[in-house]
């Protein structure tokens, strides 16, 4: 399989995925933005691949998505979790549902907190083994930090959900999956977040000190570590839910 790990030219704080098995011709594309769906389509060509699907992890607040203008231009399905809302038809996403690019095994994890739709992607190369190898955590759980539960409003009901997730399903996993999330340092949706773009299970669980706190003393930290909003936050939702 191929993986790249892709910093958004305009915005190096946040990171999207391009992944797939080059021997079936399949890829898919994660958390695309709106200035990026050519590179994208570059990318597939020189790989040799068909974008298959096109995976949003949640509605976004800091960036204009182009993850439905790729999947039109390139003939792929657009997925989302099945509970998001939109104006606008999608693949809706079940929890513990897997998709398969070639040898390519994707899981997915519905883990609300930062948004009520949330999902993490568990991902599987079958030609290695049958053990999951990384897990893109997007917004939910950052390098040395979390995402932040407040975009939607009901912070503290969103923080408490936030814990839940990441204890009962992230934090589960074996110490060796890598974690690869959606931004690092100077991304405006978590607080804390380190400029290292990947790190481990185990890594975190020994040294992210807000993976250590009670759930109370967590759900305080975070609400009172919260950054400033996301720059024309309202519009740039209102623009993703359009489609």
């Amino acid at each position: 399989m191929f993986m790249i790990q892709r910093e958004v030219p305009n915005d190096p704080s946040s990171i999207s995925y391009f992944m797939g098995c080059v021997s079936q011709a399949k890829a898919i594309a994660v958390d695309v933005h709106l200035d990026d769906i050519d590179w994208f389509i570059t990318s597939a060509e020189e790989k040799g691949v068909n974008i298959s699907y096109v995976i949003d992890t949640h509605v976004h607040a800091d960036h204009y998505s182009g993850g439905k203008v790729l999947a039109q231009r390139t003939g792929a399905q657009y997925m989302l979790s099945e509970l998001s809302q939109t104006h606008f038809d999608f693949v809706g996403l079940k929890d513990q549902q897997i998709i398969h690019a070639g040898n390519l095994g994707v899981k997915i994890l519905h883990t609300p907190g930062h948004t009520l739709d949330s999902i993490c992607l568990l991902v599987t190369d079958h030609s290695r083994g049958p053990n999951p190898w990384f897990l893109l955590s997007q917004h939910t759980l950052f390098v040395g930090s979390v995402g932040r539960p407040d975009l939607r409003g009901q912070e503290a009901v969103m923080a408490a959900s936030l814990y839940d997730s990441i204890h009962n399903k992230l934090l589960i996993l074996d110490s060796h999956i890598e974690i690869l999330p959606g931004a690092k340092a100077g991304s405006a949706c978590g607080a804390g977040i380190s400029g290292k773009s990947m790190s481990t299970i185990g890594y975190e669980k020994l040294n992210n000190p807000i993976l250590k706190l009670s759930k109370a003393d967590f759900i305080a930290e975070v609400i009172a570590t919260l950054p400033p909003y996301p720059q024309s936050m309202a519009e740039i939702v209102k623009a993703n839910i359009a489609g």
